[in-house]
Formats: C-alpha cells, sequence, structure tokens
C-alpha cells in the first residue's frame, strides 16, 4: 500500500510507541524539519483511514482536564506498511540522486 506524505508521517511518528493526536501533529513537524504541518481536521480523517486499513489502532482513552484524549499506536501491518513505504522512497531517490549530484558537479562556478 502507498501511503501519502502525511499518512507516512503520522506511521512514523508512531514509530516510538502511541501518542494522542497533538503528540502525532508535533512529532510529525519534527521528522519532517518542519514540512509537515498536519491540521486538526486533516490528522483525524487520516487516523480514521488508516485504522480502517489495520495500520494504527486506539492505544488508550483518558480524560485529562475533561477532554478525552485517544492514543494510536502502530499495528504489525502499520509496521510492515511503514517499511515497505520507506524502501520504496528510498529506492526511488536512488534513480534521482546519482544524476542530481551529476548536475550539481557540472554547474560552472
Amino acid at each position: 500500500m502507498e501511503l501519502s506524505s502525511s499518512g507516512y508521517f503520522i506511521l512514523a511518528s508512531l514509530q516510538g510507541g502511541p501518542l494522542h493526536g497533538y503528540g502525532i501533529i508535533k512529532r510529525a513537524e519534527t521528522l519532517s524539519d518542519g514540512r509537515m504541518r498536519l491540521a486538526v481536521g486533516t490528522l483525524y480523517g487520516l487516523i480514521d483511514r488508516l485504522a480502517s486499513n489495520d495500520l494504527i489502532a486506539l492505544a488508550s482513552v483518558e480524560i485529562v482536564d475533561g477532554r478525552v484524549r485517544r492514543s494510536y499506536s502502530l499495528t504489525p501491518t502499520g509496521t510492515r506498511t511503514l517499511h515497505e513505504e520507506a524502501a520504496r522512497l528510498a529506492q526511488a531517490a536512488s534513480i534521482v540522486r546519482p544524476a542530481a549530484c551529476a548536475a550539481l558537479q557540472m554547474r560552472p562556478a
């Protein structure tokens, strides 16, 4: 299964263990060097889709300051899918890197 960039970073965010929504948003932003900024509405739509595909699962529910906080974790299928996507992206990058390096070396100073 090919993941969107946001799906990829959500799964990558959960590698270290369960996180609640805000934790996923912050971890995805950190992992992407600030390029992935998930809006709350977008996040929960993606969480629903990832959960329906058995890539993540609800890990816990707690009440914090009167509000429900749900934490999510990777499933074994999610872990496998994340690793497959990382390998696919690495292979795709390997096609471009040599050409990009050669082009940079050929530029006049």
